[in-house]
C-alpha cells in the first residue's frame, strides 16, 4: 500500500479574505491611493471592502509586518510618513552594504553570472516601468524584474547570508522606491541601471560600486527634500 502524502490544510475562509484585503490594501498602498501619513481606519475599511472587523485587522497586522503600515498607540493604523526615520536608516544600510556585495560579486562573479546579469538587464530594459494612462508607477512586472536586475548583480559574491540580507533591506525600501518615483518622475533610472551592467560586466569593481552608492542615493533624495520631513 502505497503511503498518501499528507495535504496542506485548505485556507479558511477567513483567510482566503484576508489575503484578498491585504492585496487590494497592499496595491492601494503602492499605487499612492493613500498618502504618506494617511490613517488606514479598521472600520471604514472593513465597511469598504465588506469584510469584517477581525478580517481587516489580519490584513493591516500583516501591512504592518512588511512595512507598508504602522501601529499608532491607540491601536489604529497608517501609511508610513515622509518624515519618518527608518527611511534614511534603510537607504544608508543598503549605500553601506550593498557597494561592498558587489564589489565580492564583480571579483568572484563567474561565465554564468555574467550571462545572467545580462539577461536580468534586458529583461528589466524590456520591461514598461509605468502605465502613462492609468496614472501608474512601477508596474508589477518591471517592479520584479527591478529586484531581479539588482540581486543578480550581488548574486556573483556567492554569499547567501549577504543575499538575505539584501532581500530583506529590498523589501524594506519598496515603498520609498514607489514615492521617489512619483516625486522625480524624470529621473533616468534606464541610463543607470545600464551604466551599472557595463560596469559590472566590464569587471570595473570601482566604478560599478560608485555608480551604485549614487544609484541608491537618488532614491533616498527625493525623499530626503521633503520640506515637512523632520531634520
Amino acid at each position: 500500500m502505497t503511503d498518501t502524502p499528507p495535504h496542506s490544510p485548505a485556507p479558511s475562509g477567513k483567510q482566503m479574505l484576508s489575503e484578498q484585503v491585504h492585496a487590494h490594501l497592499r496595491d492601494a498602498i503602492m499605487r499612492g491611493g493613500f498618502a504618506p501619513g494617511d490613517a488606514l481606519k479598521p472600520q471604514d475599511l472593513a465597511r469598504e471592502q465588506g469584510v469584517s472587523l477581525a478580517v481587516t485587522r489580519e490584513a493591516l497586522v500583516r501591512l504592518v509586518g512588511e512595512g507598508l503600515a504602522d501601529r499608532l498607540p491607540n491601536r489604529g493604523f497608517a501609511v508610513p510618513s515622509f518624515s519618518d526615520r527608518r527611511w534614511q536608516e534603510i537607504a544608508e544600510a543598503r549605500r553601506t552594504i550593498e557597494p561592498v556585495v558587489l564589489r565580492m560579486s564583480v571579483e568572484r562573479g563567474d561565465v554564468d553570472w555574467e550571462a545572467r546579469v545580462r539577461a536580468a538587464h534586458h529583461r528589466l530594459a524590456r520591461t514598461p516601468a509605468f502605465v502613462p494612462e492609468e496614472g501608474e508607477y512601477y508596474t508589477a512586472a518591471w517592479a520584479e524584474a527591478h529586484r531581479i536586475f539588482h540581486r543578480t548583480l550581488l548574486e556573483g559574491c556567492g554569499n547567501l547570508a549577504l543575499l538575505d540580507t539584501f532581500d530583506r533591506l529590498w523589501t524594506a525600501s519598496e515603498l520609498t522606491r514607489r514615492w521617489s518615483a512619483h516625486r522625480d518622475p524624470d529621473r533616468d533610472g534606464a541610463k543607470e541601471h545600464h551604466m551599472l551592467e557595463e560596469a559590472a560586466l566590464a569587471r570595473d569593481a570601482d566604478t560599478a560600486a560608485a555608480v551604485l552608492v549614487r544609484h541608491l542615493t537618488l532614491t533616498a533624495a527625493a525623499l530626503s527634500d521633503d520640506p515637512g520631513r523632520a531634520g
